[in-house]
C-alpha cells in the first residue's frame, strides 16, 4: 500500500493529506495544549531548524510532542506569506514566478507535516493524536486559503492561458497543468457562497477521518484472546504458540495471548482445530468499527459519503467518483465498473468451482455442515494446500528469516538497477527497531535514505505502506534527494527464533519495497511530480511488479537460506511455490473485486443513506462465495477508502495487476534480470514520477498498451 502522503500535490491539498493518515487512540484524547509545555524559544525547535545530521534525515531523537504545533503555526504563518508574495506580485505572471514559486512555497509546512504524519501512523502517542487533531483544522484552513485565493489562481489562469506560447518542456508543461487543474478541481471557480461551503466540507471530512482510521485501531488493538488450557492449540505450529506465548509474557499473562494483528491472526485462523475459536477470532476482526460501541464506524461513512457526493457537486461532478476519476488511467466510473464486471466475469466461475473442490475436501476431512463458514475457509484451505503441495508456513519460514530477505531484495534490486545499500547507525530513527540505509547507485553516487520498520507495536496501525520523509527535487541547480520508509507488521523474533517470515509476508515486503524503489530512483525537477506522485492506477505497477521476483528461482535463491544451517533453499521447495503461485486464486480474485465495488456502491452514486449493511448486501449479491454472518461488515474497517486515498481507487489493485503481469513478461522473455529491460522500465516508470501521462510511459517502456492476457493466464483464470 502507499501512503496518501505520496500521491497528493502538497501545496493544495495538504486538508486531504491531513485527513488521510489512520491512527490508534488507546485513550481519550486531551487537547495538545493540556499536555504539552511549549518550547521557550522558536530557535529550539529541531523541526524549524535546518536538520544537521547524516544526508539531512529527520532528527527523531531530538523531536518532541511538544514541538509540532509550535512548529506547525510558525510554518504555516511562513507559507501564507509565501503565497501572499506570489498572489501580491505586480510584474506579469510568468511560469517561473507563478507556477514554479507556488511549487515551493510551503516547504516548511510540508517538513513538520511530512514527520507528524508519519509518527503518527507508525509511532502514534494518545497525546500525539491529541496533537494531529489540533492540527488537522489548520491544514485544512491553510490549503482553503491557497486553492481558494482569487488573485492566486488569476495568476496561475493567466499562465495556463498562454501555454502554448510558452517555450516549456515536457516536465514544466506538466507542472502546469496539474497546477491549473489543481486550483480549478479544487474550487478555485466558485462562488464565495460556495468557497465557504466547501470550506467546511473539507474541514469536517478530514476531521472524520481520522476519527474513522483511531476507530478501527482502537478496536485492533483491544481485543485480546487469552488462552490457559494447551489443549485449544491443537494444530497450531510451533511458531504461532511461541508467537503467542511471548505475547503473553509481554504482557503479565500465563497462557498464550493471540490478537488481531496479522502475525497472530493469521496462523490462527489457518491453522487452529478448535472451530468455535476461529470463529471468535472472525468475528472480531471482521466487526471491528461495526460493534455499538464508542468505535462504531457506520454514522461516519454516512456522513463521508455524502460530503463527498456534496463536494463534488459543488465542483461540477455528477458524483466522487467522477471527480476522483477525472485524471486517472481509467478515466471515468463506467470504465471501472466495467472493468471491475469483466474480471467479476473471469473469476466467479474459477472460484465457484475452487470452492466447490475446497468444500468436497473438507467433508473427505470429517466437516459436517452442508456450507463452509468464513472461519473455515482458511483452515480447510491450508489443509488442502498442504495436500495437493506438500507446502506450508512451518515448511518455508525456516528459509526467510527478515534479514536474509533484506539482503537478497538488495541484491536483487542491485543487479537490476545497480544500486547499493549500507546501512548507517548514525542516521537517527524514531524507534529501536527501525534500520536506516544509505542508497548508492553503481558509481557510487548518493541516491536517497531507505528506513524499514518492520514489526507490530501498539502505536503502529495495520497493515503495510510505504511513505515519504522527503521528497526529491531540484533547487536553484542543486538536487535533494529522497527519504522514504517501508512500514511492515511482520512476525516477532522469538525467544529462540529471529523474525521468520511467512510467503505472504515475503511478497509484501517485495511489494512495499517496490514503492520504495519507485520513490528512491526518481529523477525530476518537482516535488509534487516526483517518485509516486502519479496516477492512483499506476502507482501500483512498481510495487507490484517486484513480487514476481519472490517466485522466480533465480531470486529465491540469492537469499532463501535456512536461518540454522545456511542450506539453500532446495529446487523442490521453489517447485511448491510455484505450483501453489495459482492456489484458489479465482476467490482471492473474487474478494479484490468485491472490495472495489463496495468502494464504487459508496462512491459512484448519490447517497441515499442506505445502512452499511444494505449496501454490503448488494454487493455481495454479486460477489458473495460463503454466507455472510450477521454482524460482520468490510466497510466499517476499510481504513483504504474511509481514512486513507483509496476512494473510487481500489480497483487500481486490479487495474495495476495486468499492468504488472504484462510488464513482467517483458524481463522473462530475455531474463528476470536483464540489463536492457531493467534499465528501460527505470527510465520510463520509476524515474519518470508523474511528469507525463502513464499510458504514454508505459507504452515507451513496453512498446504498446497493456494485454489483460499475461495476468489472466497468470491467475489462472484463462488457459
Amino acid at each position: 500500500m502507499l501512503s496518501i502522503q505520496q500521491l497528493t500535490s502538497r501545496a493544495l491539498l495538504l486538508a486531504t493529506v491531513a485527513s488521510a493518515v489512520p491512527s490508534v487512540t488507546v485513550t481519550a484524547q486531551p487537547k495538545a495544549s493540556q499536555t504539552a509545555s511549549q518550547p521557550q524559544k522558536m530557535s529550539e525547535n529541531p523541526l524549524l531548524q535546518p536538520y544537521r545530521t547524516p544526508h539531512g534525515t529527520v532528527p527523531f531523537n531530538l523531536i518532541k510532542n511538544d514541538h509540532y504545533l509550535p512548529a506547525l503555526k510558525e510554518a504555516i504563518a511562513q507559507g501564507k506569506k509565501e503565497i501572499d508574495a506570489i498572489a501580491g506580485n505586480t510584474a506579469k505572471p510568468t511560469f517561473e514566478n507563478t507556477i514554479v514559486a507556488l511549487e515551493r512555497a510551503g516547504e516548511a509546512v510540508n517538513k513538520v507535516t511530512s514527520v507528524m504524519f508519519n509518527l503518527n501512523s507508525s509511532e502514534t502517542t494518545p497525546e500525539l493524536q491529541g496533537i494531529v487533531r489540533e492540527a488537522s483544522p489548520l491544514l485544512t484552513e491553510y490549503s482553503n486559503d491557497i486553492s481558494l485565493n482569487e488573485k492566486l489562481f488569476a495568476r496561475v489562469k493567466a499562465v495556463y492561458e498562454q501555454r502554448d506560447k510558452l517555450k516549456l518542456d515536457a516536465t514544466d508543461k506538466m507542472l502546469l497543468e496539474k497546477s491549473y487543474k489543481g486550483f480549478a478541481r479544487n474550487g478555485a471557480n466558485l462562488s464565495e457562497a460556495d468557497k465557504v461551503k466547501l470550506r467546511e466540507i473539507n474541514k469536517e471530512m478530514s476531521q472524520l477521518s481520522l476519527k474513522f482510521g483511531e476507530n478501527v485501531l482502537n478496536e485492533t488493538n483491544q481485543f485480546e484472546m487469552l488462552i490457559t488450557d494447551e489443549k485449544e492449540l491443537d494444530g497450531l505450529p510451533e511458531f504461532a504458540r511461541e508467537a503467542a506465548r511471548g505475547a503473553a509474557k509481554q504482557k503479565g499473562k500465563e497462557g498464550w495471548l493471540f490478537t488481531l494483528q496479522a502475525p497472530s491472526y493469521l496462523p490462527f485462523m489457518q491453522y487452529a482445530n478448535n472451530r468455535e475459536l476461529r470463529k471468535k477470532l472472525y468475528l472480531a476482526y471482521n466487526s471491528r468499527g461495526f460493534q455499538k460501541n464508542d468505535n462504531n464506524n457506520e454514522q461516519i461513512i454516512q456522513r463521508l459519503v455524502q460530503l463527498r457526493y456534496d463536494r463534488a457537486k459543488l465542483l461540477g461532478y455528477k458524483t466522487h467518483a467522477d471527480y476522483m476519476l477525472e485524471d486517472r488511467m481509467a478515466g471515468s466510473r463506467d470504465k471501472v465498473q466495467q472493468f471491475l464486471d469483466e474480471m467479476l466475469g473471469y473469476s466467479k466461475p474459477v472460484a465457484e468451482k475452487q470452492l466447490a473442490d475446497l468444500t468436497t475436501y473438507a467433508k473427505s476431512q470429517g466437516f459436517k455442515a452442508e456450507t463452509l463458514e468464513n472461519w473455515d475457509f482458511s483452515y480447510y484451505a491450508e489443509k488442502l494446500k498442504k495436500e495437493r503441495y506438500s507446502l506450508d508456513d512451518e515448511m518455508l519460514k525456516p528459509y526467510f528469516k527478515l534479514e536474509n530477505v533484506l539482503d537478497g531484495i538488495f541484491t536483487i534490486a542491485n543487479k537490476l538497477y545497480g544500486v547499493t545499500f549500507k546501512e548507517n547507525k548514525d542516521i537517527p530513527v524514531y524507534n529501536p527497531e527501525v534500520r536506516a540505509f544509505e542508497v548508492y547507485d553503481e558509481n557510487g553516487k548518493f541516491l536517497a535514505v531507505f528506513y524499514g520498520d518492520y514489526f507490530p507495536r501498539a502505536g503502529k496501525r495495520a497493515g503495510a505502506w510505504m511513505n515519504g520523509i522527503r521528497s526529491q527535487k531540484i533547487v536553484n541547480g542543486e538536487e535533494v534527494r529522497p527519504h522514504v520508509v517501508n512500514v511492515c507488521n511482520f512476525t516477532r523474533p522469538t525467544e529462540t527464533k529471529p523474525s521468520l517470515l511467512t510467503f505472504n509476508e515475503v511478497t509484501t515486503l517485495f511489494h512495499e519495497f517496490g514503492h520504495g524503489l519507485h520513490g528512491m530512483l526518481t529523477k525530476g525537477k518537482y516535488s509534487s511530480l516526483s517518485g509516486t506522485s502519479v496516477a492512483w492506477d499506476f502507482v501500483e505497477l512498481p510495487s507490484q511488479v517486484m513480487e514476481n521476483w519472490a517466485y522466480e528461482p533465480e531470486a529465491l535463491r540469492l537469499f532463501a537460506k535456512h536461518f540454522q544451517t545456511g542450506e539453500t533453499i532446495p529446487q523442490e521447495l521453489i517447485d511448491k511455490i510455484r505450483a501453489s503461485q495459482n492456489f484458489l486464486a479465482g476467490i482471492a480474485n473474487v474478494r479484490q473485486v468485491k472490495l472495489g465495488m463496495i468502494d464504487m456502491y459508496w462512491h459512484s452514486q448519490q447517497p441515499t443513506g442506505e445502512s452499511v449493511a444494505d449496501v454490503e448486501k448488494k454487493v455481495d449479491q454479486k460477489t458473495a462465495l460463503l454466507p455472510v454472518p450477521a454482524g460482520v461488515a468490510t466497510s466499517p474497517a476499510f481504513s483504504h477508502i474511509f481514512a486513507g486515498g483509496y476512494s473510487s481507487g481500489y480497483y487500481s489493485y486490479k487495474w495495476s495487476e495486468v499492468l504488472d503481469a504484462d510488464a513482467f513478461e517483458a524481463f522473462k522473455e530475455k531474463g528476470i534480470f536483464n540489463k536492457e529491460v531493467a534499465d528501460k522500465f527505470r527510465r520510463n516508470v520509476l524515474e519518470k514520477g508523474g511528469t507525463e501521462k502513464p499510458m504514454e510511459l508505459y507504452k515507451k517502456f513496453r512498446g504498446r498498451e497493456p494485454s489483460p492476457q499475461a495476468m489472466l493466464k497468470r491467475s489462472g483464470l484463462v488457459l
